[in-house]
Parts: C-alpha cells; structure tokens; sequence
C-alpha cells in the first residue's frame, strides 16, 4: 500500500526531529512551534502556522473553530504537542480537524518525551 504524501510527511518528521535534538524536551508547545516554524523556511518546507479552520453544521458556518498549529504543502494538517504521551483524546482532535478541512493526512508531533513521538493519522 502506497504511503499518502510520504515525500512530505518525512521532510516534516526530519524537521521536527531536528528541533527536538536542538532543544530536548521540556518546553513549552510555543517554543516547539516558533522553532519548528523557522526549520520549515530553512528546509523550504510551505506551511501556514496557526492554521483557522472554519467549521460547519449542514451547510451553515459556524462561529467556533479549530485553530490547527501548521498546515504544510497546503495538504497535511500538523498538530504539536508538548505532553508525556499522546493519548486518545489528541487523536480525536486531529481527526476532527481533518474533517473540518476535507484534508486526508494529519501528523501528530509530540515533542515532550526523550524522543519525538509522532502518529499519522488518516481520513
């Protein structure tokens, strides 16, 4: 089975891996996020930081929405973590946020153990 936007998703996971061999563990999401920003424009990896992601309900838009931390290649929805583990509950986030956006790849990029953590998760 053929790997959904695989060239991508690696060009991403190596840029997150640099951050967190940089700096470690133990900050805060917003530092993760600030530095991983300036990794994508060194690598020339496209992103949208802090991404709204409007919200529908049968068709009508609502005033509530999702705000994802990256969209890269205009295609793949990246959400950071600063956590001990990733649970149940941030998969059901990026999941949501894939449906909100009609997008078939979200990453999920933990940066709060001794070595990145990261899942794919599919629409």
């Amino acid at each position: 089975m053929e790997v959904l936007f695989k060239k991508e998703s690696y060009a991403i996971i190596g840029a997150a891996m640099e951050v967190h061999r940089t700096l470690g563990n133990g900050f805060l999401e917003s530092v993760y996020q600030e530095s991983l920003g300036l990794e994508f424009n060194k690598r020339k990896i496209p992103f949208s930081r802090e991404h709204i992601l409007e919200l529908f309900y049968k068709g009508d838009k609502l005033s509530k929405y999702f705000v994802a931390d990256f969209i890269c290649f205009e295609k793949i929805v990246l959400e950071l973590k600063s956590v001990s583990g990733l649970t149940n509950e941030h998969e059901a986030q990026v999941f949501n946020y894939l449906k909100a956006t009609q997008m078939n790849l979200a990453l999920l990029i933990n940066f709060g153990g001794n070595s990145l953590q990261y899942k794919r998760i599919v629409l």
